[in-house]
């Protein structure tokens, strides 16, 4: 009898034991905050692509997540993690090598790197003097839209120079346009040390490295992995920056969750 009337006085016990306090509770819930904030900092964070340079690869609406590991310098502190270097044909996130605009951020396609030579014909990219076959890529064409028709400076960069009076009008920056022509050699520009060279898929609507120029390196913060989510947002909402505007979108955004949210592109692996 005494064996069996102890038995349960111990899980009792140990019951009340494993009762967290309030202040374990908080101690617990701060270390979880506290791992989901440095994971979404230092490892992966989330962007919304705001603009359609990147189109078809990215739409405007797309929420991504952004690995910022794979193209962080190598650490001892972390062996497990894989690095690499920045290769041609990588979708990169970056800092816009822009002193008018130190912290946008912007998502382009990685065309050239160091030593690469690069020129394009009709839209056609031309790298160490072989066409690319890029499906994803826009080209000009006469489709009764005069942003999509053949522009001499972008679609055969960098054989016509930019020009003069028009450098602000068209969206070149003023250092690149002195710059460029340091950088070209019998026709191609020639990416240098430290630098990439990169250009959006939708490339008759895309302000990139055409227009100002080299990615440093160290500008370049990750690469994103996949579409985690997307909303039908139109072109122009980037603009409205007011708060009324923003409040206004949210509301349209709870009210059109489920009719304008893009579910077929839910965890669309970006290529």
């Amino acid at each position: 009898m005494s064996t069996m009337a102890s038995e349960p006085e111990e899980t009792t016990a140990k019951q009340v034991d494993q009762t967290e306090t309030p202040l374990e509770s908080l101690a617990s819930i701060c270390t979880v905050l506290a791992i989901g904030l440095f994971v979404m900092t230092f490892i992966f964070q989330n962007y919304e692509i705001p603009s359609g340079s990147m189109e078809k690869t990215l739409l405007i609406g797309d929420h991504v997540l952004v690995d910022r590991t794979s193209f962080a310098p190598p650490t001892k502190w972390a062996p497990f993690v894989h690095y690499r270097d920045i290769q041609r044909g990588d979708v990169i996130v970056f800092y816009k090598p822009n002193p008018e605009s130190p912290d946008l951020f912007l998502v382009k396609r990685a065309i050239g790197i160091p030593g690469d030579r690069i020129h394009l014909h009709n839209g056609i990219v031309y790298l160490n003097g072989v066409a690319q076959d890029e499906p994803q890529a826009g080209k000009p064409v006469e489709d009764g839209n005069p942003q999509h028709a053949f522009d001499a400076y972008r679609d055969d960069f960098p054989a016509v120079p930019p020009p003069p009076y028009e450098i602000h009008a068209l969206g070149i920056t003023a250092s690149w346009a002195l710059d460029l022509p340091n950088h070209v050699q019998n026709g191609d520009l020639v990416v240098p040390p430290g630098m990439v060279f990169a250009m959006g898929d939708n490339r008759t609507e895309s302000l990139d490295g055409r227009y100002w120029g080299f990615v440093p390196r160290q500008n370049i913060v990750g690469r994103p992995l996949f579409v985690y989510w997307s909303f039908e947002t139109p072109a122009d909402q980037m603009d409205k920056t007011s708060l009324g505007d923003r409040i206004g979108f949210m509301g349209h955004i709870l009210v059109h969750f489920f009719d304008e949210t893009r579910w077929r592109r839910t965890f669309h692996i970006i290529r």
